[in-house]
This record gives C-alpha cells, sequence and structure tokens, in this order.
C-alpha cells in the first residue's frame, strides 16, 4: 500500500474504531460485534507496525477503554487496568514467546496459566479489613467507575473475607468478569419483547448496563454470575496458578477450567478444545487468555503500550470479520434469475476462508448500501453460508462504485427483464448455457438424485467437451466416455458409471423436486405425489401433468396459485417433455 493511502487508511481506522469503542465501553451500546472491532484493530495495528510514523499517542492501539459515565461516581484504580494483545494463530502464539523469551531467557520453561476469556464486563474490587468497599467497571482503565452498591447484589462475589491471619494485608484487591448466562440472557429477551422493549444485542451489552443500573434492585433481578481472575494484592504468591488457588480459599469464585500448560503446544490443544466445546458452557467465550505462569517472570517483562507482555489473549476464529469488496459480479441460476454476488478479499470467518457472498437480490444490495470497493463486515449465516452483514461507511474514500444489475445475461448476452411483481431479474433465454448447466447441478445434488461422486466440477467436465446436455444425458454416458476426461481411471470411471446407473429408480417426489421447477421444493414435490398416486401411475406421469388444467392443480390442498402455474408452465414446454421423454 502506497504511504498516502496507508495514511488516509489509518486515520479513518482509528476514527471508526473510536466511534465504536465509545459507544462500546461508555455508552452500552453496540453497533459492532466483538469480532468485528478485532479485525478493524488488528488492520490498525499492523498498519502501524508497518506505518510506524504514523503512530500517534490518540490511536486506539495505545490506549485502553472509554471515559465513566457522569451518573456514577469516578474511581481511580490503585494501578492500571490494562488489557492484552491479541494472538488469532499459532505463528502469532510463536512469535509472542520469541519475543518475552528475548527479554527473559528461560521464561517458557515455566509454562503457562490459561484461563477462559469469558465475555463480560471487567471489574475491580477493593476490600479494607475484610470488608468489601469499593466495586469499580474498568473505564478507561486508570479511571473507572464506582458500582459497589450493583456489584454487592452479585451472589458470586463476597462481601466480607477471611481476615483471621494478622499478616495478610489489610487492603485486598481483586480482578474480576460479571457476566450473565445464555439462559438468563434468553429470558430477559424474552421479557423485553414481551413488553414491547428493545432486545439486548448480546450478553455482554446486557452485563454491562446491568451493572450500570442506578436502582440496584435491577441489578439484582438480572441475575449476575462472577469469575475472579486476578489477586493484586500480594500475598506471597508465586505462580498465577497458586494466585488462583488463594482467590478460591478466600471464598471467591473461580473458573473451574482454568488449566496450567507446560509449553504452546498443550496450550494450543486447550485453545482448540474449548473453541469446539464452548457451545456446552452457559456462558459466551470468544477465546482463552495465555500468561506466563510465574509472576516474578510475568511482572519482570513488564508492560508494553498499554498490554503485559507476559500475557495475551489468544482469540478464537471471528464468528465475524472485516474484509473488501473487491467486485461484485452476477451469476446466473438455474431457473435463469440473476443473482448478484459479492467478491470479497480472502478472509477467515469461523475457521473457513471466505472469498464470496451472495448479495441476493438489487433490494438487498440497496439495503445494506454496498458498493465495489467498500470495507465491510462479513459473517456465516447458521455457521455456514458467507453474508454481508454490515457496510462501514466511515471508511469509504469517494472511489468506490455502485452496482447496476446488467441488461443483458453476462453469460449469453440475451436480455434480462425483471419478472413482473418480484425484486428478482431473470435471463429469458431458455438456451442459456448458465441455466442448463445449473440445471444439471441441481438434478444430480443431494436431495434430488444425489449421485455419488457427481458434482459440478466433474458436470463441467462433461458439458465442457459436449458429452451432456441436460441431465437426461447422464444417463447414456460409458465408461469410455469419461476416461478421455482429465483424473478419470479404469476404476473411477467405472465407479461413476455406476453410480448413475443405480439411480435410475427413484422416488417420485425426489425425481420431481430433481427437475428444478420454479416454487417447487420437497414439500411441494410430496404434495404433488400424493395427487398423482391419487389419480394414475407413475409411469403416466408426463401424460397426466402435460393434461392437467391449471385449475386442477390450484385445487391441491396447499398449492398456490403462483406454484400451480409454475408446474403448470413447466410441462407444457416442449423442451422439457423431451427431456422427461
Amino acid at each position: 500500500m502506497e504511504r498516502v493511502k496507508a495514511k488516509q487508511r489509518i486515520e479513518n481506522l482509528r476514527k471508526t474504531i473510536n466511534y465504536h469503542r465509545y459507544l462500546y465501553h461508555v455508552l452500552d451500546k453496540q453497533e459492532m460485534s466483538d469480532a468485528a472491532l478485532d479485525s478493524l484493530k488488528k488492520e490498525l495495528c499492523d498498519l502501524e507496525i508497518e506505518y510506524p510514523e504514523f503512530i500517534t499517542s490518540d490511536s486506539p492501539t495505545q490506549r485502553v477503554g472509554g471515559g465513566p459515565l457522569k451518573e456514577f461516581k469516578k474511581f481511580k484504580h490503585p494501578e492500571p487496568m490494562i488489557s492484552f494483545n491479541d494472538a488469532f494463530n499459532k505463528k502469532d502464539m510463536a512469535d509472542w514467546e520469541d519475543r518475552f523469551e528475548r527479554l527473559s531467557a528461560g521464561s517458557k520453561r515455566h509454562g503457562y496459566y490459561c484461563e477462559l476469556k469469558i465475555d463480560g464486563l471487567a471489574i475491580e474490587l477493593t476490600y479494607r479489613n475484610g470488608l468489601l468497599a469499593v466495586g469499580s467497571t474498568r473505564g478507561d482503565g486508570i479511571t473507572g467507575e464506582d458500582v459497589t452498591q450493583n456489584l454487592k447484589t452479585v451472589e458470586a462475589i463476597p462481601l466480607k473475607i477471611p481476615t483471621t491471619n494478622d499478616q495478610r494485608p489489610t487492603t485486598l484487591i481483586v480482578r474480576g468478569e460479571v457476566f450473565i448466562t445464555k439462559k438468563g440472557f434468553e429470558l430477559i429477551n424474552r421479557e423485553q419483547k414481551k413488553k414491547g422493549l428493545k432486545e439486548y444485542a448480546n450478553p455482554r451489552n446486557l452485563a454491562a448496563g446491568s451493572i450500570r443500573q442506578l436502582d440496584p434492585a435491577i441489578t439484582r433481578s438480572r441475575k449476575l454470575d462472577s469469575y475472579a481472575y486476578a489477586l493484586k494484592t500480594d500475598f506471597g504468591q508465586i505462580t498465577h496458578e497458586e494466585e488462583h488457588q488463594i482467590l478460591k480459599d478466600l471464598g471467591f469464585k473461580t473458573n473451574p477450567h482454568n488449566k496450567f500448560c507446560k509449553d504452546l503446544k498443550m496450550v494450543q490443544e486447550f485453545r482448540d478444545y474449548w473453541e469446539k466445546h464452548r457451545g456446552s458452557l452457559n456462558y459466551e467465550i470468544d477465546g482463552i487468555v495465555v500468561a506466563v505462569n510465574d509472576n516474578k517472570i510475568f511482572n519482570k517483562l513488564g508492560v508494553v503500550g498499554k498490554a503485559p507482555r507476559g500475557a495475551i489473549a489468544y482469540k478464537f476464529a471471528p464468528k465475524e470479520a472485516q474484509t473488501i469488496v473487491e467486485d461484485i459480479i452476477v451469476q446466473v441460476g438455474r431457473t435463469g434469475v440473476l443473482t448478484p454476488v459479492a467478491v470479497l478479499k480472502p478472509v477467515n470467518v469461523g475457521g473457513v476462508t471466505v472469498s464470496r457472498a451472495t448479495l441476493h437480490n438489487l433490494d438487498e444490495i440497496k439495503r445494506l448500501g454496498v458498493r465495489q470497493g467498500d470495507t465491510v463486515i462479513v459473517g456465516r449465516a447458521g455457521d455456514v453460508i458467507p453474508d454481508i452483514r454490515q457496510v462501514i461507511k466511515e471508511l469509504r474514500t469517494g472511489k468506490e462504485k455502485e452496482f447496476h444489475m446488467p441488461k443483458k445475461c453476462p453469460v449469453c448476452g440475451s436480455l434480462v427483464e425483471q419478472i413482473a411483481g418480484q425484486v428478482a431479474f431473470k435471463c429469458v433465454n431458455k438456451n442459456c448455457p448458465a441455466i442448463k448447466r445449473e440445471a444439471v447441478y441441481h438434478f444430480v445434488s443431494r436431495k434430488a438424485f444425489n449421485i455419488d461422486g457427481v458434482g459440478p466440477k466433474i458436470i463441467d467436465q462433461l458439458m465442457d467437451v459436449g458429452l451432456i446436455r441436460d441431465a437426461a444425458d447422464l444417463f447414456n454416458l460409458k465408461k469410455d466416455d469419461l476416461l478421455n476426461l482429465e483424473r478419470f481411471a479404469e476404476k473411477s470411471a467405472q465407479n461413476t458409471i455406476d453410480a448413475i446407473q443405480s439411480k435410475k429408480k427413484i422416488s417420485l417426489d425426489k425425481f420431481i423436486y430433481s427437475l428444478g421447477i420454479d416454487h417447487v421444493g420437497e414439500e411441494t414435490s410430496i404434495l404433488l405425489v400424493k395427487q398423482v398416486k391419487s389419480k394414475l401411475k407413475i409411469s403416466e406421469l408426463i401424460y397426466f401433468f402435460k393434461n392437467f388444467r391449471l385449475e386442477e392443480l390450484q385445487n391441491i390442498p396447499d398449492i398456490g396459485p403462483v406454484v400451480a402455474k409454475s408446474v403448470y408452465d413447466w410441462f407444457q414446454k416442449a423442451y422439457n417433455v423431451k427431456l422427461l421423454e
């Protein structure tokens, strides 16, 4: 990236991150997910490393949170409540270990203490003579908010701790996390919905909002939970692991899943296990915190910027991430409908590299306001299908391009028309190569003929060399036809032919579904089959549907006029009848 462009990008990233961090830390509002904000922050950090001359003291990489709200008294922390730098992969972790090992040789031999990184609100508890005196939020890391009365309503936080040992300090400082369980979050949102009130975006927002209630009774009703994770007062603790045991002995709730790991290999195993099993927990986590276990070495390593050198947050693969829309292309489906697709700069989302995301239709593009060149937040619907969640308009440079639906099909060049009463646009050429190809893809798909080993790549090969023109041609293929194709040997060719021939008999509902008739899915196929079987033999299918009156189709229970018209029209076309024959 050129220096001028890098400087502009850095400035835009800072402005955007500062705005969203202010919403998140100060106003308890969230317009962007944590994963998306992390992604922006990482890009900024990487750019500042590449262009250190552009680092400024007010950069988000140089600070920890937002300022405290005016509704609560300010509380200055005895020591800054610093945050952690992030790691996202094995290389990041190895680099982190190499950095502190150079500063303190032999550090890694003492192992690491690993904790689950709970998505909650960081707090600090100050006890004087055994009694809880002050409970505060992180705030900006230097000054937080005194929310003592609200924290006293959290059952997991002890109001009094043992003071029987005369040698113990009279002042005790503990840090921890306040959070709400998944079940608690669902129950409260259910109540909000019943009352017609706005639902909370996520458990972290709800926990933060609950702690900042002016009425402690409201906080109590939220049934918050808490884990202690740091003992700042000197009790003679030698290791971080020992620190947690002391906290437990003093009556604090600590996370039972935390674990000592002797090396980064064990750390990786711990992280991978909890990334896979986090759904079994009753609270949200977004990674693990890894700290050098030996406190003497940890303290010796000190702080760099606003983060400790001896600890790091090892994040899970993000459920959302930020990337760039490099292009918007148009694909033609099996029914001729044109679908705009965003071509993305490849990005890791939930452990999968995403490079494309469907934009569905023109209305969706307008709703999102997405343009070629935009910076966007990408997720995976149902943890499977990539989709664009948000456009970060603050990062626009003015060079982004608006999308316009083409007037001609991008595959065959035929005219494109908008379907009456719908948002969709369609290629009018029934012989469009893209339509034929997509129709065969659908025919062999799992829910249709489910032909083992025959997928889009093989279909492409067969159509490109002219061995098939439509789905019916599949059943005329011979082994010798396949032997001339790339990646086919005697055995694989025979297996493919056998797989195709084995599907000559299939249930009628799957057969109807495989035809790819507009608006006819699995359920509609079953409804049509019931009607067919009550009237005639299966062998008379073509004659039956071809001669079926539109009114009769509309009278079938649960078959509406749109579906009936679609089925009727399909069987009136000579090309389709020929395909069936």
